[in-house]
């Protein structure tokens, strides 16, 4: 289990704040968990509604890039974008973080209707979820978090 978890992203606007919700969720409390974007986003409602569909929430969270960032030292960074990815291949090349590449659609570009929409986005949190649970639950231990 690390010590310390980034989840990266285009603009920390959706993809990323979805996993660091859910993640400090079913992590334990001892593991600190962030998100950022390669670029400053706006906040999303739409994974305002999704999270709190399961007892989620942001609260007065706003979107941050990695220069926002309190602290930068992580043991593990997942990507959720190409961009993320790049990024955090670049920033980690002379140091020992482990970079991930978990890659999500984009919810903002696949629908019409405010239900299709809104289907996207629960489409990328549960995926969220089920990465999560299958990364970081250890060996013959049961579910983590009941996300």
């Amino acid at each position: 289990m690390p010590g310390a978890v980034l989840f990266l992203c285009g603009m920390n606007a959706v993809r990323s704040p979805m996993a660091e919700a859910i993640a400090r969720r079913m992590l334990p409390s001892g593991v600190y968990v962030a998100s950022a974007g390669v670029r400053h986003g706006e906040r999303d409602p739409f994974v305002d509604v999704v999270l709190d569909e399961i007892g989620l929430t942001l609260g007065r969270r706003q979107p941050q890039t990695l220069d926002d960032l309190e602290d930068d030292f992580f043991d593990l960074v997942v990507t959720l974008a190409p961009e993320a990815h790049h990024a955090a291949l670049e920033l980690t090349r002379s140091s020992s973080v482990e970079v991930v590449y978990w890659p999500m659609p984009d919810p903002t570009v696949e629908a019409d209707t405010r239900d299709q929409q809104l289907s996207a986005y629960r489409d990328v949190r549960d995926r969220l979820t089920t990465m999560i649970e299958e990364r970081f639950r250890r060996p013959g231990t049961r579910p983590l978090g009941g996300v």
